[in-house]
């Protein structure tokens, strides 16, 4: 008999949902799906109905207290909130018990992700040296690493796990250096007592840490209440979604010795209980073994890693295409091959395709031969060339800083303009330069 015969009829129905959502070029495949439907629609003739759709006002108030904003604002401030926070919660991960725990292990990306940073905001700026374009110097600093990550994912099983591990705590390194740029560069008008009053909330908020608060409806609210001080600021609100992260625990309720232990207690009991052979209810004490289990498994695991688990779908399948959705909506008409001869475009393009590899390669390079880091097993340079490529697809980083970056639609669509061909350009050669570089390593 077959295993599907005793499913569920709405598993039926879903299961083709989850081995999608399961598969590992799905949140890339979606995020190019909206940018691509973003495009038809914004050059359709339902053009205007695009633009109209993302510049319609929206408000909340409480009493004194208003907040009216934009579709789009509303998208890029407030539900980007949940990407950065997923960011600040792999930052933190990564660098206590991930990719960047160890000097030695951290050196080779951190050196690539400085180059990858460094050589193309001078590439930009040599291409822009009037103060009108210079402010768009942080765009072609950013990889996008959902994209990035999705476009390894296409060599399947034929990319090492080094050569994952580099791509990934690079992009990590990244997108640190790019909250970083936003929080110091692109923040303007800064209002002291607002900014005071979210650091204090912040500061309330680690002391919750510190005092074992696990309570993700404690954090939430004080998160949101950061947010809305910090938007309320001039610093751009999204930058207390990455504070926030980092003061979510990361600690465990048990350890490993006590856990096995009470995983053989519970086991023992379940044993001794037994358990329904069909799906009727439990009684009292077997819902008490069940119970206990998964209060077990919840006090094993650290509040960082499960708000993480919880959030990274919502964050793939919702909140990236609906931010690309918003802003990959470029006119490529006739203009669009002259807008790539734009001194602010052909910056961008320069810098994320151009500058991304030589500074990744160049400062990696430097690194290993400086005797700070080590090339990870199995991996070649060929190799690190074609992640170097595939770091200057910048996409959703790139768009974000685009948007601070210039206040004019204009100044903004021409960077959007560089970053959808960079990135093009970037995915296509860095992948041909990898299958190449994995044909050359199998003979």
């Amino acid at each position: 008999m077959h295993a599907d015969d005793h499913a569920v009829p709405i598993d039926r129905f879903l299961n083709p949902f989850r081995d999608f959502a399961a598969h590992k070029l799905a949140g890339a495949g979606l995020l190019l799906a909206a940018t691509a439907f973003a495009l038809v629609w914004a050059n359709s003739p339902l053009a205007p109905s695009y633009h109209a759709l993302f510049q319609t006002p929206f408000g909340v108030s409480a009493g004194p207290l208003e907040i009216k904003k934009s579709l789009l604002h509303w998208i890029n401030d407030g539900l980007m909130g949940f990407f950065f926070f997923v960011v600040g919660l792999e930052i933190k991960r990564e660098v206590l018990a991930g990719h960047l725990r160890s000097r030695r292990r951290a050196a080779l990306p951190i050196a690539g992700a400085l180059g990858g940073m460094v050589v193309p905001a001078l590439l930009y700026l040599a291409l822009n040296p009037t103060a009108a374009t210079a402010r768009g110097w942080g765009v072609p600093m950013a990889t996008d690493i959902a994209f990035a990550l999705g476009a390894l994912a296409v060599l399947g099983e034929r990319v090492s796990v080094g050569l994952k591990v580099f791509l990934t705590a690079l992009a990590i390194v990244d997108d640190i250096g790019a909250i970083i740029v936003i929080a110091v560069f692109y923040t303007e008008g800064v209002a002291l007592v607002s900014l005071i009053g979210g650091g204090a909330l912040f500061a309330l908020a680690v002391a919750l840490n510190r005092a074992g608060m696990e309570s993700s409806v404690a954090y939430f609210v004080l998160g949101t209440l950061v947010w809305l001080a910090f938007l309320k600021s001039g610093v751009h609100a999204t930058l207390a979604a990455v504070l926030m992260a980092f003061a979510i625990p990361a600690r465990r309720r048990v350890d490993g010795a006590s856990f096995e232990e009470r995983v053989q207690a519970l086991l023992g009991r379940l044993r001794a209980v037994g358990l329904p052979a069909r799906r009727e209810l439990l009684t009292d004490e077997q819902q008490a073994v069940v119970e206990g289990m998964a209060v077990l498994l919840e006090d094993a695991t650290a509040p960082l890693q499960r708000l993480e688990h919880v959030l990274l779908p919502i964050v793939t399948f919702f909140v990236l295409p609906a931010f690309a959705l918003a802003n990959a909506g470029v006119s490529v008409g006739g203009g669009f091959f002259a807008a790539l001869l734009d001194e602010i475009a052909l910056g961008v393009v320069v810098g994320l395709f151009v500058g991304k590899q030589a500074g990744i390669l160049g400062f990696s390079w430097a690194a290993v031969r400086l005797g700070v880091a080590d090339l990870p097993a199995g991996v070649t340079w060929r190799q690190i060339h074609g992640v170097a490529i595939l770091g200057g697809i910048g996409f959703t980083m790139s768009l974000f800083v685009a948007a601070l970056a210039f206040p004019g639609p204009a100044e903004q669509d021409l960077a959007k303009v560089g970053i959808l061909v960079a990135s093009l350009l970037s995915s296509v050669v860095g992948l041909a330069v990898l299958r190449s570089a994995m044909r050359a390593r199998r003979r």
